[in-house]
């Protein structure tokens, strides 16, 4: 799945959700300095707020179909798995990884950033969490459980509580590390409004609908028009934000 992703980059970089302001501003105002390495930079949609926000940002990206549209899009990036890549002694101010710290090894990914950040550097790991209404998770759950009975898709109502093992799971890595202080996790709520036509164009790229056959993937994308179609065109996503950071004490 981890490699599915780039299939269509150019839909990936124009349905994705974004990272709220103040998540990039707390981040940057929390750093050493405006040194970034993004970790998983995909098409470059995590990389950009930081450019914007001033700092120097450097991606690494195991999908090359990805890494070559984050070029495009102004973003120096290098292929690689984060956990095969050769920093050749560069060191950096902040790390961060939005939406792929968990096809990193939590424990190899914290060690591997611990020795690339200057001491005082930040590890600064994110995800965007769906926070959907009642209303909507009922009726995209019922397609999901209809079309997809057996896939992650169909327990999507309440799958925001599955991110919470990718967070322990971040936790734990920075804490086995042995060279970050204690860390903590940031909340930023944010939403979005939705039409049919704009969410159907989104949900090909999630991982639970990247690998699916092209006439399965056609019903999902009728019964969720459909669902839509009832809640009168179009609907408001809720998100949640969720970082998990940590400081590098420069101490094994």
């Amino acid at each position: 799945m981890a490699e599915s992703f780039g299939t269509d980059a150019e839909r990936y970089d124009r349905t994705r959700p974004r990272y709220p302001d103040a998540l990039v501003e707390r981040i940057v105002d929390a750093g050493l300095g405006l040194g970034i390495l993004d970790v998983g930079c995909g098409t470059g949609i995590s990389s950009r707020p930081f450019q914007a926000a001033g700092c120097d940002v450097l991606g690494i990206e195991p999908d090359e179909r990805m890494a070559d549209f984050a070029r495009r899009s102004g973003v120096e990036v290098e292929v690689a798995t984060f956990e095969a890549w050769d920093p050749a002694g560069r060191t950096f101010d902040v790390v961060v990884s939005g939406q792929t710290w968990h096809w990193v090894d939590p424990a190899v990914g914290a060690a591997k950033a611990a020795q690339v950040l200057r001491p005082g550097g930040r590890l600064a790991v994110f995800w965007n969490v769906d926070q959907p209404s009642a209303d909507v998770a009922d009726a995209f759950a019922a397609v999901y459980r209809r079309v997809l009975p057996d896939s992650l898709a169909s327990r999507w109502a309440a799958a925001s509580g599955g991110y919470s093992v990718l967070w322990d799971k971040a936790a734990d890595g920075i804490r086995q590390a042995g060279t970050f202080g204690d860390p903590e996790q940031w909340r930023f709520e944010w939403e979005r409004s939705y039409t049919r036509e704009e969410w159907l164009d989104q949900l090909p790229t999630q991982g639970a609908f990247t690998l699916l056959s092209p006439a399965t993937l056609e019903e999902v994308l009728a019964g969720i028009g459909a669902a839509i179609d009832a809640m009168g065109g179009s609907f408001t996503m809720r998100y949640a934000a969720l970082v998990v950071t940590a400081v590098s004490t420069g101490a094994a």
